[in-house]
């Protein structure tokens, strides 16, 4: 068969007919001429034609039932399909066009036009894939660029998160461990379809990618106080509180100044919320209850778990099992009860996140 010839397939139960048709057409196209609509599926597995030509009446399966067979596989349902009929009744026509034919020819018809009709709805057929084509391709490229702008923006978020972990040299990890407690509660939340709507309105994608801000505002905090070698005073506290303000403050300039900015929606909410506490007794603003954003009631727990099982310049650390006692204790007053009980039945997890840095401290040590 030629490469370079479109195959046509007639499928007619009339071997005159199936004559008759080769001859008008064998000159210009490859022709199949099929006795049923059954062989017709059996020839399909190997072929695939440009278009079908398709008796209407036919002895075993019908025009009508090859064609809604055709329509329902997935490998033949784009296959132009054109009816060829001796009815001239407006019924007839309306059920074929109802069930995906692209035209219809009456019996008897001539060469010239059964050959200008196949032409057309051939060319028809080509304009369409090549539009298909172009769209597919258009689409590969918006979601290729997509997908760079997405690691570019992530890039962002990280080599940012890496500086102030490069100044707070307390805190070693401490954003890639947040990270990894912050994707296991997401998970679970989603998993157990809890608070729900809120969650579903979330971009995943930039999500816990936008933790890794949680702490950005700590770039404007003096050294003194952030590598400060033991606990801080009243006063210096109260400038380090300042650090979910400053990163609120610094990401909101960066959203101001530019229009792609949905990546660092989550991590403004993050810097700024997630020392708050379910009681009120937080800060900066003493939000209570669910006033508190849920991001910030996530990044709670991963963050105070983090400062237990750490060892800090003022503390040694615990254990992940004395870390998990305190965190429930709690429950209702530092943390979302509903969260609290969340972190209980993860709370495996995530002291094996913890042995994976090395974290986990030796009972005796930490008591």
């Amino acid at each position: 068969m030629s490469k370079d010839r479109q195959v046509i397939m007639l499928v007619d139960d009339n071997m005159a007919n199936l004559a008759t048709a080769k001859l008008m057409l064998k000159g210009f196209y490859e022709v199949y001429p099929i006795p049923s609509g059954e062989k017709l599926f059996a020839i399909l597995e190997k072929v695939v034609p440009d278009l079908i030509l398709l008796d209407v009446e036919m002895s075993g399966m019908s025009g009508y039932q090859v064609l809604e067979k055709l329509r329902a596989d997935a490998q033949t349902q784009d296959i132009p399909v054109i009816f060829l009929t001796a009815k001239s009744d407006a019924g007839s026509e309306l059920r074929g066009l109802t069930l995906g034919a692209i035209d219809y020819i009456f019996k008897p018809f001539s060469p010239i036009l059964l050959r200008k009709r196949i032409e057309n709805h051939l060319l028809l057929a080509a304009q369409k894939k090549q539009l298909k084509d172009y769209n597919d391709n258009l689409q590969k490229m918006v979601e290729e660029r997509t997908g760079q702008v997405v690691k570019l923006q992530n890039a962002i978020l990280q080599t940012v998160a890496e500086l102030v972990e490069f100044r707070d040299n307390t805190t070693g990890g401490h954003i890639g461990r947040t990270q990894r407690y912050l994707k296991l509660l997401v998970d679970k939340l989603i998993q157990e379809r809890i608070y729900e709507e809120e969650v579903s309105r979330w971009n995943q994608e930039f999500l816990v990618p936008s933790a890794q801000l949680h702490d950005v505002g700590k770039i404007g905090i003096p050294d003194s106080i952030l590598n400060k070698p033991g606990r801080l005073t009243p006063d210096e506290f109260e400038i380090m509180k300042n650090h979910t303000t400053i990163g609120k403050a610094a990401i909101d300039e960066i959203m101001r100044i530019t229009k792609e900015h949905d990546f660092l929606a989550h991590a403004g909410i993050f810097a700024y919320t997630h020392h708050e506490k379910w009681d009120g007794s937080g800060y900066p603003r003493g939000l209570k209850g669910d006033a508190i954003p849920l991001q910030g009631r996530l990044m709670a727990i991963a963050d105070v778990y983090d400062a237990l099982i750490a060892a800090r310049p003022y503390k040694k650390p615990i254990s992940t099992d004395d870390a998990k006692r305190i965190m429930l204790e709690g429950r209702g007053s530092h943390f979302d009860p509903v969260l609290a009980d969340l972190f209980d039945s993860l709370s495996d997890e995530f002291a094996q996140i913890a042995k994976t840095y090395n974290l986990e401290a030796p009972d005796a040590e930490a008591r």
